[in-house]
């Protein structure tokens, strides 16, 4: 006999216990055609590694739940309603504080209604574990990828160029049902978060700086794939994250965003023109307050710093522009084009 392999069973085990308390191994022998005895050995493999604890013994043995639990569904999105999955297929079958099991639902709501509302494909898979540390969802749709969508949407053919709209937020395809709030608030509740769509990686790590995207290596050519993993013990909460990008810390206004310039640098590639100053500008007219984050940036130049903070910035008076994480020079680049004042026509 094959021997079977604990990833087999693992994606239904939990609910398979909460279903089977009392007869687990004889459930186990019919879905696995195996005998008795190999099906306590299952048990017990399965209790050694945490998946199942076990009451009792022998015969009189009662099942539940250990300390590593998985739920895996796959959803045709023609119709779905994503309250429906998580209500009826998971939030039942976990062990969580209410503090994760609430930024829980938030994102596997939000991250599945995206690819209802915006995939444009015909099913979803979602994966919920949790571990003794952490909570990780994974939500895989077979649609046309996230970054396409962006590029069909706002003519961005450039996924860096895309993925630097994603991490501003408010970005949307479907402004009169959407505020483009999701994927970032989905982002800035995890620890880490990892999105793959279209042969492009990116992400964002909770202990990094202002938690600062990164490309990474794609895992998925088509469709788009999510990866979120939330610490099971954190403190934090999601009306602390929703408070944090309002102006005053204290509403729920979406008014302060963060960009990171480095997302948009390559190896051979600085920020040097006017160009590239008008992509990161773009939209930001939305926010109130905007950090440019110019972490693991040695040096600007004068174009792209005046398009930003002179024209841009006299443009909008409104809208307070704050550099962040500057390097010397940088710093003084900036002070350069805010101090400048062109003579006004005759």
């Amino acid at each position: 006999m094959a021997r079977i392999m604990l990833s087999d069973i693992t994606p239904w085990i939990t609910e398979a216990v909460l279903a089977h308390p009392q007869d687990l191994p004889t459930y186990l022998c019919e879905r696995l055609a195996i005998s008795r005895s190999h099906a306590r050995t299952q048990a017990n493999r399965l209790v050694e590694a945490q998946w199942l604890q076990r009451d009792g013994v022998s015969r009189r043995a009662i099942y539940r739940p250990g300390a590593l639990r998985q739920v895996v569904r796959r959803y045709a999105l023609a119709g779905l309603q994503e309250d429906l999955p998580w209500a009826q297929d998971f939030a039942a079958r976990f062990d969580l504080k209410p503090n994760v099991a609430r930024m829980g639902q938030h994102v596997f709501t939000e991250l599945l209604n995206n690819a209802i509302d915006h995939s444009g494909g015909s099913s979803v898979t979602v994966s919920m574990r949790q571990t003794p540390t952490q909570l990780q969802l994974l939500v895989s749709d077979d649609g046309r990828g996230v970054f396409n969508a962006v590029a069909e949407r706002f003519n961005i053919t450039d996924p860096t160029v895309a993925m630097l709209e994603l991490a501003k937020g408010k970005l949307t395809s479907q402004p009169n049902s959407h505020t483009g709030r999701g994927l970032f608030f989905s982002a800035k509740l995890a620890d880490i978060f990892d999105l793959h769509a279209n042969d492009a990686a990116y992400q964002q790590r909770e202990w990094q700086r202002d938690q600062w995207w990164q490309r990474s290596r794609p895992a998925c050519r088509g469709g788009t794939s999510v990866y979120v993993a939330i610490c099971v013990d954190t403190e934090r909460s999601l009306d602390d994250v929703l408070r944090r990008y309002s102006l005053d810390g204290a509403g729920y206004g979406f008014d302060r965003t963060v960009v990171p310039l480095k997302l948009i640098t390559q190896d051979q590639n600085g920020l040097e023109s006017r160009a590239q100053a008008r992509r990161v500008v773009s939209r930001l007219a939305q926010f109130r307050r905007v950090e440019l984050d110019f972490e693991g940036l040695a040096d600007v130049g004068h174009g792209f710093t005046d398009e930003l903070f002179r024209v841009f910035g006299q443009q909008h008076p409104e809208l307070e522009l704050v550099p962040v994480n500057t390097t010397p020079r940088v710093a003084a680049m900036i002070d350069s084009v805010r101090e400048t004042v062109l003579p006004e026509a005759a």
